[in-house]
């Protein structure tokens, strides 16, 4: 017998044993119900009393992060989500761990965590680079989906106490985070860990080494790549009873051990039940305990939460002024140190920046470390360039809040994940203010022109905002300004005080007084006629009303988080002539019978949306036909029939074919 095939089936029989004791044992945790203890206080694990929370000024006034999202994945230098990726034969990650490191059946991620040396590691000489940078509170990686620990963990034996560069990493970052006086945050990424692991147990399907199961699959190594998940337990989150319990009991040590300001999960509330809920609830009531009965603490994930936490984007920021204060995570690079990447430029973080704080949002930036612990050059001159530039412009981030509106200029961006690249230019004006008296006004770029003028801020009748100075911050430079009709007209100094974006700093009385909608309408995008007469409605011509925001799903753009039956999306369409057309939705949701109504040219005609299994799996549901009397603009909207009937959904597109006569 084939000595390979001989191995293979001595695994494949402890790993059928390995699963048949792990069913049990998932039996008998499921038979039972969990074990959430939560610290004594006035939070329980239910949204109702989760919604009492309030957003500490603390986290509201920082604006600005810096991440550590470092661990042994970041030894191949071949970014994120190495340890999942290299045991998925066709993927490059695969190919790169076969030639480098040997085949997953023997050279596993186990084999590569004791390559994470962290020789180069300086926590103190990092921290202080990003305190210089502008960042107020810092984050260090907890565990990622690899299941690996950067805590001194006493519940799990991977962590880099023991393996590694034998630190605590967590509790170094925070040392050194305190000796700075940023405020510290820890991120957990576990909780997706079960199902995201379970490749490592397989096995290639073709070539020399088929059938040979991948080193996840040796009991032996268990604790780090989990036990085998039930068929059909392939969500982000498991639903597994037994793995539950043991990110509740794991992090509940993280954040007991620790004690951060603030604590991030990478998804929505883990497991979307009582286990996260009991989680949120433990961390809020022991913080409070330590601030006089009132949380001074952050949970931050992906999940809408109407203030509950702070809800997050990833890579993406929303489309406008939030009402409860939000963030922004994103990455200058890969998320974990990938040689293929070319860094984003100062430029992009500082506009990233400007954008997000000006709709009520934070910046949490990932700054890329090598596997050594050290920066590139190229990051150390992006940190660099952003001391200097908050240098000039900290007062006009730190501290502020929103005003009337974010902005104005020619870039719309929607809002929504994984959409962070905007051409900004210095027509693109973004605002934030310091009480009713002080208004700042950036621009991002540097205008050709000798003057600019800032419309929303225009004299229109019932405006009760008065402007008393301007001045331009770095500038010592006496500016000549008019103010009317038009709006703010300022005459610009012959040399800029700073790259990439300028800030204004307006003095005066009610500076909330002003009408910015009256002065700048809604730039909303018209639709035209395709080839064959019809029209696409899409997400990025949408007008948007409420939370509804724009995400990707499948790799295509969607309108999602479309959870109020409020909210509703609306698009101008330039009918050239009259006629018939057929109104067809691609819509995706989990739920089953959401009612909506499109109404169109006086017409309304209410649908209902069936379930189409998956978020992302998306379906076409004929809306009806609708009769165009006229040529010209009309508005075509979308919205939930009434709050009873409504149930979230995806929206992809909305066709209008042609109908003929």
């Amino acid at each position: 017998m084939n000595r390979s095939i001989s191995i293979g089936i001595r695994i494949v029989a402890a790993f059928v044993a390995c699963a048949l004791v792990t069913g049990l044992l998932c039996a008998a945790q499921s038979a039972k119900e969990l074990n959430l203890p939560i610290a004594p206080g006035p939070f329980q694990p239910q949204f109702e009393s989760l919604a009492q929370y309030q957003c500490p000024d603390w986290f509201r006034d920082a604006k600005l992060g810096i991440w550590a999202h470092w661990g042994p994945q970041a030894v191949p230098m071949m970014g994120d989500w190495y340890a999942k990726h290299m045991y998925v034969p066709g993927h490059p990650q695969y190919q790169h761990h076969l030639e480098t490191y040997g085949h997953p059946s023997t050279n596993g991620y186990k084999d590569i965590i004791p390559l994470w040396k962290a020789e180069k590691w300086d926590p103190d000489r990092l921290m202080a680079l990003y305190k210089k940078a502008g960042a107020k509170y810092f984050v260090s990686m907890g565990s990622h989906h690899d299941n690996f620990y950067l805590w001194n963990s006493k519940l799990h034996e991977w962590n880099s106490v023991n393996m590694g560069p034998k630190r605590d990493v967590v509790g170094d970052w925070q040392k050194a985070a305190k000796k700075q006086g940023l405020y510290f945050g820890v991120s957990e990424h576990l909780g997706a860990s079960f199902t995201w692991f379970q490749d490592s147990h397989k096995s290639d399907k073709a070539g020399p080494q088929a059938g040979v199961p991948y080193d996840g699959a040796d009991p032996k190594y268990q604790e780090l790549y989990h036990f085998p998940a039930e068929p059909g337990d392939t969500g982000w989150y498991s639903n597994n009873p037994r793995w539950q319990q043991q990110w509740f009991d794991r992090i509940r040590e993280l954040v007991d051990t620790y004690r951060p300001d603030l604590l991030y999960t990478d998804g929505g509330v883990p497991f979307g039940n009582e286990v996260g809920r009991s989680m949120i609830a433990h961390l809020y009531n022991a913080d409070a305990a330590r601030h006089n009965g009132k949380p001074e603490v952050v949970y931050t994930c992906k999940q809408e939460s109407k203030g509950m936490w702070i809800d997050d984007l990833e890579r993406g920021v929303m489309p406008g002024i939030r009402p409860t204060p939000w963030q922004t995570d994103t990455s200058i690079g890969d998320w974990f140190y990938n040689k293929n990447w070319k860094y984003r430029g100062a430029d992009w973080v500082i506009h990233m920046l400007v954008d997000i704080v000006s709709k009520n949002g934070n910046l949490l930036i990932n700054v890329v470390q090598r596997p050594d612990g050290s920066l590139d050059p190229e990051a150390e001159q992006i940190l660099a360039e952003m001391a200097d530039w908050i240098a000039v412009n900290g007062q006009a981030i730190y501290g502020t809040r929103p005003w009337l509106m974010h902005g104005e200029g020619p870039v719309r961006a929607k809002g929504g994940h994984f959409k962070e690249d905007f051409s900004y230019t210095a027509k693109d004006v973004r605002f934030t203010t310091k009480g009713d008296d002080t208004l700042y006004a950036f621009l991002m770029g540097w205008p050709t022109e000798e003057q600019i003028t800032i419309r929303s801020l225009a004299k229109l009748p019932g405006v009760s905002g008065a402007i008393e100075s301007v001045a331009l911050l770095g500038c010592s430079d006496r500016l000549q300004w008019t103010h009317d009709a038009n709006g703010l007209t300022i005459r610009l100094p012959a040399q800029k005080p700073c790259n990439y974006a300028v800030a204004f700093k307006i003095a005066g009385r009610d500076l909330r007084g002003f009408k910015p909608e009256l002065a700048i309408p809604p730039a909303v995008a018209i639709v035209q006629p395709d080839a064959s007469g019809g029209y696409t409605l899409t997400p990025e011509a949408a007008d948007l009303h409420g939370d509804l925001r724009e995400e990707t799903q499948g790799g295509q753009p969607n309108l999602g988080f479309w959870d109020r039956a409020t909210d509703y999306a609306s698009w101008r369409i330039k009918f050239q002539k009259p006629g018939r057309f057929k109104i067809v939705a691609t819509c995706a949701t989990v739920h089953a019978d959401s009612v909506v109504v499109v109404e169109l040219a006086g017409r309304k005609l209410e649908t209902t949306v069936p379930a189409t299994g998956a978020w992302d799996k998306f379906a076409e549901v004929q809306a009806g036909v609708v009769e165009v009397t006229q040529a010209g603009e009309q508005t075509l909207t979308i919205r939930p029939r009434d709050e009873k009937s409504w149930k979230a959904i995806n929206l992809r597109s909305i066709r209008l074919v042609d109908a003929g006569n």
